[in-house]
């Protein structure tokens, strides 16, 4: 079954299959497979600040006090991301949901690790491990399940000629957008290979997409578009992204919204209160996401997305190069802001970590300072 689904890929914009001897995207043998992504962890330096940007991007508070602070989207479940108070703005790291306990005991067994009670604000247990890039990687399971909340109002549209709005108005309104759930996080390593195959070996999580550098193939993809292996339920195209990069750092997480109506709308909400666009409103191409990304006052940058792929695990991994105008179908051209290379603090601290990576033993090298910067010249 697998093999039908090798071409599925064809005429996907610059989608190719892989070539013989090229990763195969999943492991032989997972220790086990995580069901989806659960939270983010960030350390900040002032909660009230970040909660008033929680509230205005679509979040709600599932549990504020003098040092910790929880959003969540309306779907049941987990909060999205936990903020707790710091010195200075920190990613702490990600916890993914097993599919039940004996999944996080036979992690703990294999990887030597112990498992621990969560804090009764969030309950269940946990298996912390550090992945090569020297991010935290929680495994969770039994934690509390927060109850639904009311969605956002869904809109009824008209496509053409099929007509199913006939004498009323469409007239979203001017407010915050409400997040639905945490979709995927987005990192940086200078050990891509390395993280890439742990992540696949360890919690069982397959390629939807790889991305190369343009006419670098032979030297491998530096990019590459990770879901959760659901079987034959589909699951998001991407839970976790990750790309070759000279430092190890988040980049970006992304969280659901209904729809581009919403999305508009809510951009609108946050841009008159002076929070700064990174990118967007446009369409992705892989994952297909309609998509707006957004910095937060302490410029951690967050997504808004919707109408993403969903994948089976029938489906082999896609090859692509990596461009700068390939990351899109329409939309606004590609900014600096987002690249990570506009004037300001963050391509100063890639400068640095450019020089850095360079004088030290990793998978970044002169060849793939040449092809990051190619990328950002496409």
């Amino acid at each position: 079954m697998r093999g039908h689904a090798v071409g599925a890929h064809n005429e996907l914009h610059s989608d190719q299959g892989a070539r013989k001897g090229e990763h195969p995207g999943r492991s032989r043998d997972p220790i086990i497979k995580v069901h989806d992504i659960a939270w983010l962890e960030f350390e900040k330096p002032d909660l009230a600040r970040a909660e008033e940007f929680s509230r205005a991007f679509g979040f709600s508070a599932a549990m504020r006090t003098g040092d910790e602070l929880y959003v969540r989207g309306t779907d049941s479940g987990s909060p999205c991301v936990l903020i707790r108070r710091g010195p200075r703005l920190k990613f702490v790291g990600a916890a993914y949901t097993a599919q039940d306990h004996s999944d996080v005991l036979r992690l703990a067994e294999s990887t030597g690790s112990k498992i621990r009670a969560l804090p009764e604000s969030l309950g269940g247990v946990a298996v912390d491990l550090v992945d090569p890039s020297g991010v935290i990687v929680r495994v969770v399971a039994g934690t509390h399940q927060l109850e639904t909340q009311p969605a956002q109002t869904q809109h009824q549209l008209n496509f053409g000629h099929e007509l199913q709005r006939v004498n009323t108005t469409q007239r979203p309104p001017r407010e915050p957008t409400r997040v639905q759930r945490l979709g995927h996080v987005v990192m940086q390593t200078t050990k891509y290979r390395e993280a890439l195959n742990w992540y696949l070996d360890h919690l069982g999580m397959i390629v939807s997409d790889f991305l190369y550098y343009p006419g670098r193939r032979d030297r491998g993809p530096v990019m590459s578009f990770i879901r959760c292996d659901r079987g034959q339920t589909p699951a998001d195209h991407h839970t976790l992204a990750m790309a070759l990069g000279p430092s190890n750092r988040y980049v970006h997480s992304a969280y659901q919204v209904s729809d581009i109506d919403a999305m508009g709308a809510g951009a609108r909400y946050l841009a008159e209160l002076g929070y700064h666009r990174s990118w967007g409103i446009g369409r992705h191409i892989q994952g297909s996401q309609i998509f707006d990304y957004w910095r937060d006052p302490d410029d951690v940058m967050v997504e808004h997305f919707s109408d993403g792929d969903v994948f089976d695990c029938t489906l082999e991994p896609g090859w692509a190069p990596f461009t700068a105008s390939g990351l899109s179908q329409w939309g606004p051209p590609i900014t600096k802001d987002f690249l990570g290379i506009a004037p300001g603090r963050e391509s100063l601290r890639e400068l640095r970590s450019i020089i850095s990576a360079l004088r030290t033993d990793n998978e970044f090298d002169l060849a793939s300072l040449r092809g990051m910067l190619a990328v950002a010249n496409t």
